[in-house]
Formats: C-alpha cells, structure tokens, sequence
C-alpha cells in the first residue's frame, strides 16, 4: 500500500501529482481517490486514469482528507494496493435514493470476481446525503453474508448538504455507491471503536420512519432524547444551539454486536420534534442517550488502529484505510484532529495510512448491520 498526496488547487494537476505519487509500488491493482468537495470530480477522474490507465479506480468527497502528513482539506489523496497477492474487482450504482437496498446488491455481485483468495473485504463509498444508509449495508449483506466484512464511509461535501460525488474509473456520480472486493492471500482485519458511553436506562423507539424516529418511550422523540441528556432550556428552542450541545451528545442504538452510534446534530427537527439522520432507527429498537469528550474520542481512534492491527497476529501490516467522522471533527476540533493524526501515526509506525472525515462510517464483521456515525473504523492488510 502506497499513498500519493497533493494540495494543487487545480483538479487535474492535484489528480497526476496524487495519483503520480501513489503508484510506486509494483502491480498497482486498486486506486482509491479521496477528496475535497471542491474539486472536479471528471478532472479527477481523467487524471488518475492518465497515469495509471487499466488500474481500476473508486473514490469520493470528503468532509477533510487523512494521511500521515496530518489532515488536510481541499486536497486529493491516492491510495494504491497493489503486489501478486492482491485481487480486486470494483462496481457502481447510481440514483440510488429510494433503492438503497437494491443499490448494496448490486454492487457487491462483483465479490463473485474475487473467489480465488482466501480473505475478502468490501470497501463501499456512499453518498453521505442518502438516507437508510444500513439499507445499502443490508443489500450487500444479502448477497455475500456472514463470511465478507464490510467496511466504507459516506461521502461527504464540507458540511455545505448540497451534493458529493463518488467516482468509479472513468464515471462519475451524485448519488450513487461505489464499491471494490478486495481479495488478498494475506490477513485483512477491521478496527470499530467510538469512545461514547450510554447515560441512563435506554429509551424504544415506539415510532420511526424514513430515517427518523417520531416518538421515544411514546413521547416525542426530540423531547424524550434532550429530557434524558439533561439539555438546558436554553439549547431545546434555537437550533444553533441544539446543534452545537448534541455533538458531544449522540444517540447510541443497541446492536448484538454492542452500541452503534447515530449523529442528532445534522438534522435537527424543532417544529416536528423528530430526530435522526442518515441512518435508520426502527420500530422496537433500544437507544441510549451518550456522551463522551475530545479524549474519549482520540482514545477510540487510537484503540480502532490497534485492534485492526491486533487482528493480524504476528503478520506486520502494510498499511491502514482510517475512516472518521465530521461530527466527531467538530468535537475535536483543528487542534483535535492534529492530535488524531499523530495518535494513527503512532499506532501505524510508519507504515502507510489514508482516509477521510465521513457522513457515516460502515463496519459490519457481526450481523447483519454496520453502519456507524461518531466513530473510527480502520481496515488493516497485512
């Protein structure tokens, strides 16, 4: 695994130098494109395939760009994996709002071109501003089951809720999901960690839908979450406010894998008294009001690198795809997310690293669901 960096404001520049950068390594057999929203996506596209043409290519928007030279924003980062031991087969599905499902099928029948190794991953990259984001996780889990973990992130567009864009080699997308089965003979692990803990007894979601929860315990859902986090009178009417005081204050929903965790600061809802976001909360599901701070949330990040690495036993990795997200961003803040940076570093020791700030982080390795918000997940070759 190599990684290619570059601050060129221009799209097409910033893609031959990212991208010139990231090929180094022999048999170069993915390209995995991550940048800010302002770039040209096209641009992007043509200049990648320009220094590495056949090499097949995914990528998306961020909301901030991750790699050893600390976080960055506006930029473009390559990775590259590549060597005999890697098999890689790549998909796409565009318009996929109102068939999120559908869409999460069909790009994981790709996993079928990549049956001639023993460890397997699929790498999905979604529009962050889809909603039922774990129906896009479901669909490819009906295809490939237990025995294929899932890892990925929602693209995001710099907070501006207005488009991201997902490339797939020389196409381009607003809403659509790419995707790589990615096949090696060597180990691949996945590191989930959060660093949020539940406050009180947990709450039903007693009505839900569309990506929202109207009513927890029977009560209006917007209510009965600030109620059980002890929100002050002044935050529950000005939604600047709300938004701000529920970063460090999301929902945690009760999995048999453990907590997941869903963003309430995005989509705050003071007229219909609603919560939620991108991801779904069904009917009968237990939540937790949680809470957390700057060092719980460096500490998760640096314990999601370790566990991905531990998974690998005595096999020294070759370098890590760390995914977080932009509320936890907010949280940290710049100097907090410097200090994320060194912390994956210090975990890495020196071996390569890149990834990006997320409108939601996908992680399934138990059941059938993964999809996280506020949360590091970190996949490991080795």
């Amino acid at each position: 695994m190599t990684v290619g960096h570059s601050a060129a404001a221009d799209s097409y520049e910033a893609g031959l130098e990212a991208t010139r950068a990231a090929v180094t390594g022999p048999e170069p057999r993915l390209l995995i494109v991550l940048a800010g929203i302002r770039h040209d996506a096209a641009r992007l596209a043509e200049a990648v395939q320009a220094v590495a043409p056949g090499v097949p290519v995914i990528g998306c928007s961020t909301h901030g760009e991750i790699s050893a030279g600390g976080p960055s924003d506006g930029t473009v980062v390559v990775t590259a994996l590549g060597g005999s031991g890697f098999t890689v087969s790549t998909a796409s599905a565009p318009e996929i709002s109102g068939r999120q499902r559908e869409a999460g099928a069909e790009v994981a029948r790709c996993a079928a071109e990549v049956s001639d190794r023993q460890h397997r991953v699929l790498l999905l990259l979604t529009d962050g501003l889809a909603r039922d984001q774990e129906a896009v996780v479901r669909g490819a889990y009906g295809v490939l089951g237990a025995g294929v973990p899932l890892f990925g992130g929602a693209a995001g567009d710099g907070w501006q809720m207005s488009g991201t864009f997902q490339l797939h080699g020389k196409e381009t997308f607003t809403n659509g999901v790419v995707a790589a089965c990615i096949g090696s003979d060597a180990p691949i692990a996945i590191g989930i960690d959060h660093g949020w803990r539940p406050t009180g007894e947990p709450m039903v979601v007693t009505q839900s839908g569309d990506g929202r929860v109207q009513e927890l315990d029977e009560a209006p859902a917007l209510d009965a979450y600030l109620e059980r986090i002890g929100a002050p009178a002044e935050v529950r009417e000005d939604q600047t406010a709300l938004q701000h005081y529920v970063l460090s204050r999301p929902l945690g929903v009760q999995r048999r894998s453990g907590v997941e965790v869903r963003n309430m600061s995005t989509e705050v809802d003071l007229d219909g008294r609603t919560i939620g976001g991108g991801g779904e909360l069904s009917l009968g599901t237990l939540a937790y009001a949680m809470e957390g701070d700057e060092e719980s949330v460096l500490t998760a990040s640096a314990r999601a690198c370790r566990s991905a690495i531990d998974q690998l036993g005595d096999l020294p990795p070759v370098g890590l795809l760390t995914f977080s997200c932009a509320a936890c961003r907010a949280v940290l803040g710049d100097e907090g997310i410097a200090e994320e940076g060194a912390r994956i570093a210090g975990e890495a020791k020196g071996i390569p690293f890149a990834g990006f700030y997320t409108y939601g982080e996908i992680a399934r390795t138990k059941g059938i669901n993964g999809f996280h918000n506020q949360t590091m997940v970190v996949l490991a070759f080795a």
